[in-house]
């Protein structure tokens, strides 16, 4: 990273993996803007975190589905911070089912949030990071978009979609000096996968070579990776954390 604080976005910022990007990138003195949508006290409790990481930050809220929404919130951030140096594209949701009983609501949403969501950040924030001549884009993906599975078809779509966005993206503006990259976590410890059954998470953990779940930490420490001017020579990469459950 260079001298000066770098100004981040990072979507979905109020919990989970969304929380420890935001508390690494305080870490590297970044100034951290945290989008949620409707939890405005989880999102200041990330800023508390970005704080004590040795960074600044402040709470945007917008929903990346909208993309006026999105727009709108990306000029303010420039206006008051004078640029965006970062994003990262982690907003996501599920609507799980099997095809024959998902609705085209469920379809809908889903891409919108996960694979429109990251488009439109990445278009708000490509012109100032072509004026520095300098930007990182990180979008998390997930193992599901390269291994696919029964009953998230609309989410495997959406994070394979992220993929190819990322690889497009990355062409388009290498010459820029920004780069683009994704990151696929596989099964993550989260609140959710914290109420499953003994037996549902003995399943997962035969599935996995190391054996362990993996932590919201370790995605976050390739995002770390990714934003540095250590990586400024990749792009248009995925870098998988699964514990080897994808080769």
């Amino acid at each position: 990273m260079t001298d000066h604080r770098k100004i981040a976005v990072v979507t979905g910022g109020s919990r989970g993996i969304g929380r420890a990007i935001c508390a690494r990138l305080g870490h590297l003195g970044c100034f951290v803007w945290v989008n949620y949508v409707s939890r405005s006290d989880a999102a200041e409790k990330t800023i508390d975190l970005v704080k004590q990481a040795g960074g600044q930050g402040q709470t945007v809220q917008f929903d990346v589905a909208d993309f006026d929404q999105v727009q709108s919130a990306f000029k303010s951030i420039v206006a008051e911070s004078g640029s965006v140096d970062i994003v990262i594209n982690n907003a996501g949701i599920t609507r799980d089912g099997l095809v024959a009983r998902m609705k085209e609501a469920d379809w809908d949403a889903v891409l919108d949030t996960n694979l429109k969501g990251a488009f439109a950040c990445a278009k708000a924030a490509l012109k100032p990071m072509m004026k520095n001549r300098w930007g990182r884009i990180v979008n998390i993906s997930s193992i599901v978009g390269y291994s696919g599975n029964g009953g998230q078809v609309n989410y495997a779509a959406a994070k394979a979609g992220m993929v190819g966005l990322t690889k497009s993206l990355a062409r388009e503006f290498a010459s820029r000096k920004i780069t683009v990259n994704c990151v696929a976590p596989g099964y993550i410890v989260t609140e959710m996968t914290q109420e499953l059954d003994d037996a549902v998470k003995e399943k997962m953990l035969s599935e996995i070579p190391l054996a362990a779940l993996g932590e919201a930490e370790d995605v976050a420490a390739a995002v770390e990776y990714l934003v540095s001017d250590q990586a400024g020579y990749v792009t248009g990469q995925t870098i998988h954390v699964n514990g080897g459950m994808y080769m």
